[in-house]
C-alpha cells in the first residue's frame, strides 16, 4: 500500500526591507518550529486559491500569488508524504497577526532566520532557490 500524498502550498513573501514572512507552527507536524506560511490544498481549490486562503488565515495578510519558486516533499504524520509547492507572493493588504494554526507570525531578516528553530530543510531549500544568499 502506498503512502498518501497531501498536496500543500507555501508562500515566500518578502517586504521592501528584504525580510521574509515567517510563521511559528501551532500544530504538528512541526509544532513550535518556524516556517513560511502555507498549508493543505482543499478539494476544488487551485494552488493560488489555497495560498491566498492560508495566508489570510495564518497571517491576516492578503497576497497576490506569483511564480512557482520550488517544490519539496516532507514526511507527514502516519507515513503520509507532504508535497509542497512554494510560490512567490506579494502583500496587497492586511495587518500582520498570527491566526488559525500559527502560534506567531513575524517578518525576519536572514540573520534572524538563522537563529530560529525552523522546519527541516527550509534554509537549504530557500538558499537553493535563491531566496536567501549563499
Amino acid at each position: 500500500m502506498s503512502a498518501s500524498v497531501i498536496p500543500c502550498v507555501g508562500a515566500v513573501v518578502t517586504d521592501g526591507q528584504g525580510r521574509l514572512l515567517m510563521i511559528q507552527r501551532g500544530h504538528d507536524p512541526g509544532a513550535g518550529l518556524w516556517s513560511i506560511p502555507g498549508g493543505r490544498i482543499e478539494p476544488g481549490e487551485t494552488d493560488a486559491q489555497a495560498l491566498v486562503r492560508e495566508l489570510l488565515e495564518e497571517t491576516n495578510m492578503q497576497v497576490k500569488v506569483g511564480k512557482l519558486i520550488g517544490r519539496v516533499q516532507r514526511p507527514g504524520l502516519g507515513g503520509a508524504v507532504i508535497d509542497i509547492r512554494d510560490y512567490a507572493a506579494t502583500v496587497t493588504g492586511g495587518t500582520l497577526r498570527a491566526g488559525d494554526d500559527a502560534a506567531d507570525a513575524r517578518w525576519v531578516t536572514a540573520a534572524e532566520l538563522g537563529r530560529l528553530e525552523v522546519t527541516e530543510g527550509l534554509i537549504e531549500a530557500l538558499t537553493e532557490w535563491g531566496v536567501l544568499g549563499p
